[in-house]
């Protein structure tokens, strides 16, 4: 058995900045765009993109540790902030990636929280193979505020 597996996207340029996300027929394509003043943000950017892939896979993965524990989080609530920098040549760069998880829980409520917290960024692949190049940082909140979960 082989630990590879590909996955492949297809994008077909319709007009302009804007192109079609085909996922190979497992699900309804996606239109993208670029902001202004190139495209006319007629869908997400490629760094909404990537905040979205990294604040997904972030969320399933605290989604699962936390149910693997009988713990009802849900509905979460993930907001993630990117902020653009330029690198030494001029050019426009990710410089970081927040990301914060809400919880419609209290701590108190929640089995093995702690356990789940030193654990569950270790399995997103998403994230882990983006901070080899941008930073991320992670916060997790419960259902009152109260933070449980910095890192990055």
């Amino acid at each position: 058995m082989s630990d590879v597996k590909q996955m492949t996207v297809t994008l077909t340029q319709q007009k302009d900045y804007q192109f079609l996300v085909d996922f190979g027929g497992m699900m309804p394509s996606l239109q993208t765009d670029e902001g202004a003043p190139l495209g006319t943000d007629t869908g997400p950017n490629p760094e909404q993109m990537l905040a979205a892939a990294v604040a997904n896979c972030l969320s399933a993965s605290l989604l699962f540790a936390m149910r693997k524990y009988k713990n009802q989080p849900d509905p979460l609530r993930t907001t993630a902030t990117i902020t653009m920098t330029r690198n030494e040549q001029g050019r426009i760069r990710v410089g970081n990636l927040d990301v914060e998880l809400n919880l419609a829980a209290d701590a108190a409520e929640l089995q093995q929280v702690e356990r789940i917290l030193a654990q569950f960024e270790d399995f997103c692949v998403v994230t882990q193979s983006v901070r080899s190049g941008i930073a991320v940082s992670v916060k997790v909140r419960d259902k009152a505020g109260q933070l449980l979960h910095s890192a990055g």
